[in-house]
């Protein structure tokens, strides 16, 4: 029975159907099942089926960012139920995300965040236009492994560079690696800059993280 409904969570993932994932979510719930086991057995695949479809092309953004609006959907509804139950789900480390100072674009960082998140990171917001410095300030305070830096614009970019320089400042660096991503932002940017690894896309994002992580 419950085979049956992990491989319809897996669906609702891979169909990007928020609704339907939370309907889905709740009938487990309803049903004692373990949550833990319904985003590990259930859900996470059919993100993990979407990340693969589009990485070889058979998928596109679209399909990417509403698999990800189900998964988001399904989080809120048994993470809750996860801390009560005082379960926690296997952490593969600790990522802080912002849009460099100056651009105030936000959609792919989001979409990174939750396909992060969903992975089974623990990830820190700190939304768009974030000054050099506080992404060191807060790297520090809340212990991360990585600072993801996204920048839209060719130029914001150059901030990307100012914030690896801010972790260098505060003593950071090379403990917390750095990950940087954007429209304009590309591989050898990442290695002028002394970044640690550039995401094209957030599914990238997320095997470039487990790989910098040792996982």
């Amino acid at each position: 029975m419950n085979e049956d409904l992990f491989q319809e969570m897996r669906q609702s993932i891979i169909d990007g159907e928020p609704e339907r994932a939370s309907d889905l979510a709740r009938r487990a719930l309803a049903l004692r099942l373990n949550p833990l086991d319904a985003i590990r057995l259930g859900f996470v695949p059919g993100l993990d089926h979407v990340g693969a479809r589009f990485g070889s092309g058979e998928m596109f953004l679209p399909d990417l960012v509403l698999a990800g609006e189900a998964m988001k959907a399904v989080a809120a509804l048994l993470e809750p139920e996860i801390q009560r139950l005082g379960a926690h789900r296997e952490s593969l480390g600790r990522v802080l995300l912002g849009t460099v100072q100056g651009d105030i674009h936000e959609i792919g960082k989001t979409l990174v965040s939750t396909m992060l998140s969903a992975a089974g990171f623990e990830v820190f917001d700190l939304g768009v236009d974030v000054p050099f410095d506080d992404f060191a300030v807060k790297a520090r305070e809340l212990a991360v492994d990585i600072v993801g830096v996204s920048a839209l614009l060719t130029t914001t970019m150059t901030g990307q560079r100012h914030v690896v320089e801010a972790l260098d400042r505060h003593g950071l660096r090379p403990r917390v690696k750095v990950i940087v991503g954007g429209a304009p932002v590309t591989r050898s940017w990442a290695q002028e800059i002394g970044a640690d690894g550039y995401g094209e896309d957030a599914v990238a994002a997320v095997s470039l993280a487990r790989a910098l992580v040792g996982r």
